[in-house]
């Protein structure tokens, strides 16, 4: 057989997770929607969410309505 074999550790795995290259995206990714950034519809329903958690902080009286999908 020819060729290398690369063995990591599980610790090794790990603290490579942590490292600032590991959270930093490739530059030369495209822009596909749902898959390499968040698709439209959902960053409309994360703002729509993000809004219904700060006014239900706002009003800590009121009882959560559970709303029809």
């Amino acid at each position: 057989l020819a060729g290398t074999r690369i063995i990591c550790d599980h610790k090794f795995l790990l603290e490579c997770k942590n490292s600032p290259v590991a959270r930093t995206l490739p530059c030369c990714l495209p822009q596909t929607p749902g898959v390499t950034s968040l698709a439209q519809s959902s960053l409309v329903k994360l703002e729509e969410l993000k809004e219904r958690n700060e006014s239900k902080e706002a009003m800590p009286g009121e009882q959560p309505r559970h709303m029809a999908p």
